[in-house]
């Protein structure tokens, strides 16, 4: 799993973020992606590790479920 960081400002607020440079090219093939693309494929890896951790997650009976939400 890749390690996401991030880059804040003097208040500590979050300003930027760094991507290992493994990530980067898994996601990005090439260098002049426009913006469009480049947020076409994070949102593809993101769905992607939600759809693999949705996998790995044990599934509700009806009751369970309702207990769940309504927590």
């Amino acid at each position: 799993m890749f390690e996401v960081e991030y880059l804040t400002d003097k208040n500590g607020q979050q300003k930027a973020v760094v991507l290992p440079i493994e990530l980067w090219r898994q996601l990005f093939l090439k260098d002049d992606a426009s913006i469009k693309e480049l947020s076409e494929e994070i949102e593809d890896y993101c769905l992607s590790k939600a759809m693999d951790e949705a996998q790995n997650t044990p599934l509700l009976n009806h009751k369970e479920a309702l207990a769940y939400l309504e927590e």
